[in-house]
């Protein structure tokens, strides 16, 4: 049997081992953290968009994401019911404002949704649900899933009292619960009927609305109505798909946010580090048994066997590095997911994904210590 004389020596030196299993599980650590907090940025400003019940979606070309919508004109919806294959047009009035806590009674951001009560056009059974309570003048539906102090409230709710605020200095009435969540560009959603919605806002105008939905006819193909839209409709529309119009918020935070982009650096970061941690324990290593590798070479061994220990080495430092580093973000995901009501949890791919990045990462800094053995001479050496 191969005698593991990578294994034996990273035992040697318990100290160094112990030190490098730190190093690997920390650098996990944080790209488990970052690719985290970078997926729930991605999850939980798509969790409307992908509610929204309908096969075509309609925006504003200046359009940015979810909280800079723009708005269209609502006969666009009209017109496009003369394309073949669509049934129904529904539009919705979107905004983001800040209203007042009604537990802590500061200002909080939400995200107000108005649209008819009668028509269906979230995929959420709870707002469904409640649409008779939604036709009662200044009344919303409430998010339990929001971020911050909202436990009194959300409880006072669930017993069946009365719960008011205040919006854009008007009062209103909290007729019921659902769940959706917080997302990065807002604490919680109210749903509202579109009457309720533009008595909030007055300026708004009931011509104008912030996004469309279309349904198509049962088994009606999705892209030749959305080409048949696009010829049909003017350019102060922009027609998608609703699997598009959920790439297209993604995107945004993907490329356009700063927010995206800062998570991504940081996963290279993380990986950065983590290599040259692996790469200085791996090369202290090769040099402290240099002497030793020149005897193997002296002996007959091949240059590749003696690779294949520091090799060896760098993928036991990988596995056993992984395991600490894979257990504690399960524990702070739970914290991060409840300080911040984000979606944010242990997923497989994603531990499949900083696995792989953990045995390349360590794969390269053995690939660099090994340069010295490869170009080392027995003679020299004794």
């Amino acid at each position: 049997m191969r005698t593991p004389l990578g294994w034996l020596q990273l035992r040697h030196d318990r100290g160094r081992f112990l030190v490098a299993l730190a190093g690997i599980a920390f650098a996990d650590l944080l790209m488990f953290m970052q690719l985290g907090f970078q997926a729930a940025l991605y999850d939980s400003n798509t969790r409307l968009d992908r509610a929204f019940r309908g096969d075509v979606v309609l925006i504003s070309p200046k359009a940015l994401n979810l909280q800079n919508l723009s708005t269209f004109p609502r006969r666009r919806l009209l017109q496009a019911l003369d394309v073949p294959g669509v049934v129904e047009a529904q539009g919705l009035y979107i905004r983001t404002v800040n209203w007042r806590n009604p537990q802590t009674l500061h200002s909080a951001t939400v995200q107000v949704l108005g649209f008819d009560p009668d028509a269906d056009v979230l995929r959420l059974p709870e707002v469904r649900a409640q649409a008779d309570r939604l036709k009662l003048p200044d009344t919303v539906l409430f998010d339990r899933g929001a971020r911050g102090r909202y436990g009194e409230v959300i409880a006072r709710l669930d017993r069946g009292e009365p719960v008011t605020s205040e919006i854009e200095r008007r009062t209103i009435a909290v007729g019921g619960l659902f769940r959706l969540g917080a997302s990065f560009g807002a604490d919680a959603t109210l749903m509202a009927s579109d009457q309720t919605f533009l008595r909030m806002f007055p300026r708004a105008k009931a011509g104008s609305i912030s996004v469309g939905l279309l349904t198509l006819a049962p088994g009606e193909p999705v892209a030749p109505v959305v080409r048949a839209l696009r010829r049909h409709l003017p350019d102060d529309v922009q027609v998608l798909s609703h699997a598009d119009y959920v790439q297209f918020e993604e995107n945004y935070w993907r490329t356009a946010s700063p927010v995206g982009f800062i998570f991504g650096l940081g996963t290279a970061m993380a990986f950065v580090v983590g290599v040259v941690i692996v790469y200085q324990v791996l090369s202290t290593d090769v040099n402290a048994h240099l002497q030793e590798y020149a005897t193997f070479k002296a002996m007959g061994f091949r240059q590749r066997w003696l690779l294949l220990v520091v090799v060896e080495q760098a993928l036991i430092l990988a596995a056993l590095g992984f395991i600490p580093g894979a257990l504690m973000p399960v524990w702070l995901y739970a914290v991060a997911a409840k300080a911040t009501s984000l979606p944010i949890a242990m997923t497989l791919g994603r531990a499949t994904t900083v696995f792989v990045l953990t045995l390349v990462m360590c794969l390269a800094s053995g690939a660099i210590a090994t340069r010295r053995l490869q170009a080392a001479d027995p003679a020299e050496l004794f």
